[in-house]
C-alpha cells in the first residue's frame, strides 16, 4: 500500500487550503479512508474519514463545518477542503486506511500562523 499526501503549506488564520491523497495497491473503491494529523509533541488525531461510497462522512467534533472530506475512486484519490482554519490545526496531515493511521506515509504539513 502506498499514500502519497500532497497540498500542504502555510496559511494564515481563517485560510484555507486543499490537501490530496493518491493511493495505490489497495482495493481503494471498496475501503473506507481517513485523514489523521499530529501535532508536534501530540498523539497523533483522526480527523476525518469517508466510506467508500463517498456519502457516509464522519468528522472529528473540532473540525466539523470547517474541513470537508471527500474522494473520487476513479482516480484512486481522498481529498481534505479545510477552510477557516485556525492555529490549533497546525500539524502534519496523513491519510491513512483506517482512523489510527493504518499505512499512513510521509505527510504533508499544515501550518497555520499569523
Amino acid at each position: 500500500v502506498r499514500l502519497v499526501e500532497s497540498g500542504g503549506g502555510t496559511v494564515t488564520p481563517g485560510g484555507s487550503l486543499k490537501l490530496s491523497c493518491v493511493a495505490s495497491g489497495l482495493p481503494f473503491s471498496r475501503v473506507v479512508m481517513s485523514w489523521v494529523r499530529q501535532a508536534p509533541g501530540k498523539e497523533l488525531e483522526w480527523v476525518a474519514s469517508v466510506h467508500a461510497d463517498g456519502i457516509q462522512k464522519w468528522y472529528q467534533d473540532s473540525v466539523k463545518g470547517r474541513f470537508t472530506i471527500s474522494r473520487d475512486n476513479a482516480k484512486n484519490a481522498v481529498y481534505l477542503q479545510m477552510d477557516s482554519l485556525k492555529s490549533e490545526d497546525t500539524a502534519r496531515y496523513y491519510c491513512a486506511t483506517d482512523r489510527r493511521g493504518g499505512n499512513r506515509d510521509q505527510g504533508t504539513q499544515v501550518t497555520v500562523s499569523s
